[in-house]
């Protein structure tokens, strides 16, 4: 194998990663959540914005693969950076979720503490020396 043929390698490994989200998006969710066990309730990604950063990832394996002698390459790139922007734009609701929160993953109500285990007082600590 030359060094020549890595790029297209990569190219063809990103495009797989944008057909995955392309069909992530096309099929939708296959097993629905019967009973919430979170604080907040999840939000849904943007299939739209899924689909967007799909096909922008496709555009950019594209570029890689033609590498510097494809006529579209700019293009591609452009076209590829902007269509990630959009979806990426539509689905900030569910990337901050997915970036930031950091709670706990039961629900309870509002104001009272999460649930401690019960110590048994009759046990005895295991001391390890």
């Amino acid at each position: 194998m030359r060094l020549e043929h890595l790029p297209i390698l990569f190219g063809i490994l990103v495009a797989l990663v944008g057909a995955g989200l392309i069909a992530d998006a096309w099929l939708g969710d296959s097993v629905p959540v019967l009973r919430e066990r979170r604080r907040r309730e999840r939000a849904v990604p943007h299939k739209g914005g899924e689909m967007a950063i799909g096909f922008g990832v496709v555009c950019l394996a594209a570029t890689l693969i033609g590498r510097d002698g494809w006529r579209f390459g700019t293009l591609a790139v452009i076209a590829g950076a902007a269509l990630v922007i959009v979806g990426a734009v539509l689905n900030r609701r569910y990337l901050r979720e997915l970036l930031t929160f950091r709670g706990a993953a039961r629900r309870s109500d509002p104001g009272t503490p999460p649930p401690v285990a019960p110590r048994d007082p009759g046990a005895e600590r295991l001391r390890i020396r």
